[in-house]
Parts: C-alpha cells; sequence; structure tokens
C-alpha cells in the first residue's frame, strides 16, 4: 500500500536527469532558430556599414534615401538627401545600400 522510502528516492535521481533534458533541447532549438540567425544577421550589417564610402545611394532606417558625402571616423557619414541638402546620419542607422560605386581604379 505503501512506497518504500528507499524505492522512492531511487525514482526520484533518475527523474531529476530526465526532466531537465526537455530545457536543455529547448535551449539548443532557440539557439538554431534565433540567436544564430541574429549573430549572422548583426555581422553583415557590420560589413555593410564598414563598407560605405563616398557615392554609395543609401536607405536610413527613418526611410529617407541619400547619397553618402563624406564617411567621418567618429561613426557618422554626410548624406546628401535633396540637392545642397546635406545630413549627418549615424552609420549603423543605415538600413540598405542601393547602389554601390565603384573603388576608383589606379591607371
Amino acid at each position: 500500500m505503501f512506497v518504500s522510502p528507499a524505492y522512492a528516492q531511487d525514482a526520484g535521481a533518475a527523474g531529476g536527469l530526465i526532466s531537465i533534458i526537455p530545457f536543455i533541447l529547448i535551449f539548443v532549438i532557440m539557439y538554431f532558430l534565433l540567436i544564430r540567425p541574429q549573430q549572422k544577421k548583426m555581422k553583415e550589417h557590420q560589413a555593410m556599414v564598414s563598407a560605405l564610402r563616398r557615392g554609395d545611394q543609401i536607405v536610413t532606417q527613418g526611410g529617407i534615401v541619400g547619397k553618402v558625402v563624406k564617411v567621418k571616423e567618429d561613426g557618422e557619414i554626410e548624406v546628401e538627401i535633396a540637392e545642397g541638402v546635406k545630413v549627418r546620419v549615424i552609420k549603423s542607422t543605415v538600413a540598405t545600400v542601393l547602389s554601390k560605386t565603384e573603388p576608383a581604379t589606379k591607371d
């Protein structure tokens, strides 16, 4: 009618290990579905931002479309959004590069 204490203790040790396995599997699945792709996307964005140069057509996260006029060293770029209208933009707010300029060739 009653379970002996020794039998109950043995079942608890095996059950503890088995109850941790679903949490480990959930973490592994979350890593491959969420964390890893986000890290890859961040690396691609960093590479795109570091490759910005004068003459590139860009779109900022705010939706402003313009042409890069000057790339500054302090994390800013100067963007011409209309003829004679230039704004300073933080490099990391660039969402996409519409057209890249070709690097100058030395002839």
